[in-house]
C-alpha cells in the first residue's frame, strides 16, 4: 500500500475510533513530546519486547542453575504378565511352564536434581543475550526518541493549521465590509455588477480557505492525540505559539551544532550489533568443545499383590545414586564448520552494516543540514512578503473604500495576499518539519 492511498485511510481509522470522554488537556510542545515518550502505542510496543528480553536472559541464565524434577506413579496390572520358559525343574513333563514375573500393584516416586557444570555454547550463549538485551534496550530509547518526534511534527502540525486559520480569518472582515459597501454603491449606481460579482468570489474563496484550515486543524489534532495515546474525544489545548517555537534560540542555532556519530544511538545499536555477532560466532566455535553435567536421583518403588502403599507390610524400597555425564563431540558431517561459517559471514555483515552506519548518519545529517539552511532562508523571505502583501492589500482597500481603487485591483491585491498567506503557512510547516528531521539526525530528541 502506497503512503497516499495510506493516509487517507488511517485518518477515517482515526474518527472512526471510539469516543471515551476526558478531561481537557493542556500542552506545550515540551509536555507533548514528554507525554508521547511515555505513552504512544509505539513506545508502549518497544516496552514490552523490552521486558521479553530481560526475561530471555533470566531463561538462559537458568539453563545453568539446579534443575530439580520430582516423578510419581501408580501403576496395576489388571492381568499380570505371563511368561512361557521351559521346564527348569526337570522329569520332562511338562516340556514348559508358565510363570508370572510381577505384582499387580506397583508404585514408585522420586526426586532428580541435574546440574550443568561445563558448556562453552551456554557460557558464550549467556553472553550474547545481555548484549542482544542492550540492543532491545537501545531499540526502546530509539522508540521513544521517535515518538517525541512525531508529537513534535503532529504538534506544528496543528498550530500551522490554527495559523492559517488565523490569518484568513483576518482578511475576510475587510473584504465583506468591502463587498457590502461595494453592494451599497451598486444600488446607487456607482459600480457595476461585475466588480460586485468578483468581491463575492473572493469572499467566498476566503471562507473556503478558512474551513480547509480549520479541518486540517481537526485532522491534525486527532493525529496528535493518537501519537499521545489520548482518546479521540479529550478536548486538546496547545500553549506554545507557532512563530515561537520557530524562533527560539536552540532552534535557530540547530544547524550549527555538529554530529557526534559515536554518541549517536544508531551507531551505538550497530556497534553492538558487531559484538553480538562475535559472540555467536565464538557460540558456533564452542560447539566443538565438550559438556559436562552432574545429577543426583533418589527414589521409592513399592510392589505388592494389594494396593496398600501406605502402612502395608510390604515396604517401600530406595534407590539413591549420583553419576556425571560428559558428551564429547566427535562428527557432525560439516554441520558444526558450516555453523562457523555461517557466523563468520554474519559478523562480516555486522561489520559492514556498522560502516554504513556510519557513512549513513554524516550524509543524512549534512543533507538535514542544507534543508534546514534552505527552510530557514525561504521562511524569512516568505514572512516579509506575507508583510509587503498586507500592506499592499491594505492600502488598496482602504483605496478602494473611498472610491480610488477599482474592485479589480483590490481582488488581485487580495490573491496576492492569500497566496502568500499560502505560502507562508507551507513554508512555516517547512522549516519546522526540516529541524525536526535535523534532530532526528543529530539524535537530540
Amino acid at each position: 500500500m502506497s503512503k497516499r492511498t495510506f493516509l487517507p485511510a488511517f485518518l477515517l481509522f482515526l474518527f472512526a475510533m471510539p469516543a471515551v470522554a476526558q478531561g481537557p488537556v493542556r500542552l506545550s510542545m515540551q509536555q507533548a513530546m514528554d507525554m508521547a515518550a511515555k505513552q504512544s502505542y509505539q513506545v508502549q510496543n518497544s516496552t514490552l519486547e523490552a521486558d521479553k528480553a530481560r526475561a530471555k536472559i533470566k531463561e538462559i541464565t537458568a539453563i545453568g542453575l539446579p534443575q530439580i524434577s520430582a516423578s510419581g506413579g501408580v501403576m496395576n496390572y489388571i492381568d499380570v504378565p505371563t511368561q512361557v520358559v521351559p521346564n527348569f525343574f526337570g522329569g520332562g513333563e511338562p516340556e514348559f511352564i508358565q510363570l508370572q514375573f510381577g505384582v499387580p500393584w506397583s508404585a514408585n516416586g522420586g526426586v532428580r536434581l541435574d546440574q550443568l557444570l561445563f558448556d562453552g555454547s551456554y557460557l558464550v550463549g549467556l553472553q550474547a543475550v545481555k548484549e542482544a538485551r542492550k540492543i532491545t534496550d537501545a531499540e526502546l530509547v530509539l522508540s521513544m526518541k521517535d515518538a517525541r518526534r512525531q508529537a513534535a511534527k503532529a504538534y506544528y502540525a496543528v498550530l500551522a493549521a490554527d495559523r492559517g486559520a488565523e490569518l484568513v480569518g483576518e482578511v475576510l472582515p475587510i473584504l465583506e465590509r468591502s463587498l457590502s459597501e461595494s453592494e451599497a454603491m451598486f444600488t446607487n449606481g456607482f459600480v457595476e455588477d461585475t466588480d460586485v460579482d468578483r468581491l463575492r468570489i473572493e469572499v467566498v474563496t476566503a471562507r473556503d480557505r478558512k474551513l480547509i484550515f480549520e479541518r486540517q486543524s481537526d485532522v491534525a489534532r486527532n493525529y496528535l492525540r493518537f501519537i499521545l495515546g489520548l482518546p479521540l474525544s479529550t478536548p486538546l489545548e496547545l500553549t506554545d505559539a507557532l512563530e515561537l517555537l520557530i524562533d527560539d534560540p536552540a532552534e535557530r542555532t540547530l544547524a550549527a551544532e555538529p554530529l557526534d556519530r559515536e554518541k549517536h544511538l544508531e551507531q551505538i545499536i550497530a556497534s553492538t550489533y558487531v559484538r553480538v555477532s562475535a559472540l555467536e560466532l565464538r557460540n558456533a566455535k564452542a560447539a566443538y568443545l565438550p559438556s559436562l553435567s552432574g545429577y543426583f536421583s533418589h527414589q521409592q518403588q513399592w510392589n505388592a499383590n494389594t494396593f496398600e502403599p501406605i502402612n502395608g507390610p510390604i515396604p517401600w524400597f530406595p534407590a539413591t545414586m549420583w553419576g556425571v555425564q560428559l558428551n564429547v563431540p566427535i562428527f557432525s558431517s560439516g554441520q558444526r564448520s558450516s555453523k562457523v561459517s555461517q557466523m563468520k559471514l554474519g559478523e562480516k555483515q555486522a561489520e559492514l552494516n556498522l560502516e554504513l552506519t556510519n557513512q549513513r548518519l554524516g550524509l543524512e545529517y549534512a543533507q538535514r543540514q542544507n534543508e534546514v539552511l534552505t527552510a530557514e532562508e525561504l521562511y524569512n523571505n516568505e514572512r516579509d512578503r506575507l508583510a509587503l502583501s498586507k500592506r499592499v492589500f491594505e492600502r488598496t482597500s482602504l483605496k478602494f473604500a473611498e472610491g480610488v481603487s477599482s474592485s479589480f485591483e483590490l481582488t488581485q491585491e487580495q490573491n496576492q495576499y492569500l497566496a502568500a498567506q499560502q505560502s507562508y503557512i507551507q513554508r512555516m510547516v517547512d522549516l519546522v518539519n526540516a529541524r525536526a528531521e535535523l534532530r532526528k539526525a543529530l539524535d537530540r530528541f
